[in-house]
């Protein structure tokens, strides 16, 4: 993603660290358990159970002394049940809830592409192994160990806490952010949002370097283009072939890339990058942040695609199709445009930015929801616009990471890719991606084969959490 490329460069910089405070042993221990249990629930989509992740969390809370109607599971289907955790606030506080949301599914894993079995947690070499290790269900065992933790340690914060474990992030039809959104709103009440899924601390070699903060991200669509014609054989050709006039059509994406557009975020995101880049490239981002934008400056810098992703819309063809037999014309060719969406616009908007893009009046350009169903029109309702950092949610995170990594800077970033925190932004609610597991650049291997977090990153971002949740509901 993205915001890599901006934490690789702080860690060349050569920020130092120094340890902060330790995770005591009975709390490490609690949290290895849950994890491991979390990583041996096979919860992928095609053969596995998000249910029995959600009943193996709400077993070790119910242990902890939760109430059984603290602790809700809620969805569409016996596979695909969610679980909604209520930690109690101060009685008689006013303050709205704060949500904390984890997706408890992964992406699908096959044996035969790893070196050990992807739901068997595995401890080697300083590494736990496993589906999930970082993509997330470390962060889900984190924020269970950390709520457990608190209700021992009798904290009373000074607002209610909610934590969502939640299905089909990662593929499936039974998302669980937008189903309780839309099916238990009362669930999903809350002042901000954080989201583990995003953001996070960079380390080079084992030691942190930055804390990226997702402050916003792109929304996600995708556009089905289709191209109808009366076909026929192919011996007598016609002018109006419906695989050329697809082409056509993407020819004009490719032709029309979407307008510039920074954010507080995007803008902040740059100054903070330009600060330990070489002159050369500091120069390009002072003329992309100048009024009026440099055009030669901008041209060379929106050259890498990440830095051009930051910077504007994207809608890009991924998939194509077209024609039944190698001796008939096509009757219809179609595409799908997949586009990631700068914050502030609609899904509706963008399909009709394609429409224009196009310009043709016999193309159809649907709408593709997440559940595979396909609609003339998209949602019209803009995702949230990139807030001012909210006071309440950076200044205990600047002090704790203070605290855990001394030296290192707290960055806001915009995600270039998606998580669920787009379902809580469509919703209102500002959302930012927060984690303090640490990866290594270069070792990100979620979604991957031999899936890994280092067993300390783990254990330190375990102790964070709690730390930053205290520092959040202090009274």
């Amino acid at each position: 993603m993205r915001s890599m490329a901006l934490v690789l460069v702080l860690a060349m910089s050569g920020v130092a660290m120094a340890q902060g405070p330790q995770l005591p042993e009975q709390d490490r221990v609690l949290a290895r358990q849950i994890f491991k249990e979390f990583i041996e629930i096979n919860s992928q989509d095609s053969n596995g159970s998000v249910t029995k992740v959600a009943e193996a969390a709400r077993a070790e809370l119910l242990k902890a002394g939760f109430a059984p109607e603290d602790l809700i599971l809620a969805g569409p289907n016996d596979r695909k049940q969610n679980l909604v955790v209520r930690y109690h606030g101060a009685a008689g506080s006013k303050l709205k809830p704060m949500l904390i949301i984890g997706h408890i599914d992964v992406v699908e894993a096959r044996r035969e592409d790893w070196s050990t079995d992807p739901y068997e947690f595995v401890e080697k070499d300083g590494y736990f192994y496993g589906r999930g290790t970082q993509d997330m269900k470390d962060s889900d065992a984190i924020a269970v160990e950390s709520l457990i933790r608190l209700k021992r340690e009798g904290w009373v914060p000074k607002r209610d806490i909610t934590l969502a474990l939640t299905a089909d992030e990662e593929g499936g039809k039974s998302n669980g952010v937008s189903w309780l959104l839309k099916n238990r709103p009362e669930l999903m009440q809350a002042e901000f949002v954080l989201n583990p899924d995003s953001g996070g601390v960079t380390s080079h070699d084992g030691k942190a370097v930055a804390m990226g903060v997702e402050a916003t991200e792109k929304t996600y669509a995708d556009f089905k283009l289709t191209a109808m014609n009366p076909g026929g054989h192919s011996s007598l050709p016609r002018p109006d072939n419906a695989i050329y006039e697809l082409m056509h059509a993407l020819d004009r994406l490719e032709a029309h890339p979407f307008p510039i557009e920074l954010n507080p975020v995007s803008r902040e995101e740059l100054k903070e990058e330009a600060k330990a880049l070489p002159v050369e490239k500091a120069k390009l981002i002072a003329g992309v942040l100048a009024t009026p934008m440099d055009e030669k400056a901008l041209a060379e810098f929106v050259k890498a695609p990440d830095e051009n992703a930051l910077l504007r819309t994207t809608c890009v063809a991924t998939m194509l199709s077209g024609g039944r037999a190698p001796n008939a014309l096509p009757a219809e060719a179609t595409a799908n445009v997949n586009c990631r969406i700068l914050p502030g616009h609609s899904q509706e908007q963008t399909r009709q930015d394609l429409i224009k893009i196009f310009d043709d009046p016999k193309l159809k350009v649907e709408y593709m929801a997440d559940d595979g169903t396909i609609s003339a029109t998209a949602p019209s309702r803009e995702s949230l616009a990139p807030p001012p950092p909210l006071p309440e949610v950076f200044n205990p995170l600047r002090a704790v990471t203070a605290e855990m990594w001394p030296g290192i800077p707290v960055i806001p970033i915009m995600e270039v890719g998606a998580s669920d925190s787009i379902y809580t932004m469509m919703a209102g609610l500002p959302s930012y991606g927060v984690n303090g597991v640490a990866i290594d650049e270069g070792d990100e291997r979620m979604h991957g084969r031999d899936e890994r977090v280092r067993a300390e990153s783990f254990y330190r971002g375990t102790e964070f959490y709690y730390l930053y949740l205290k520092a959040l509901t202090k009274p």
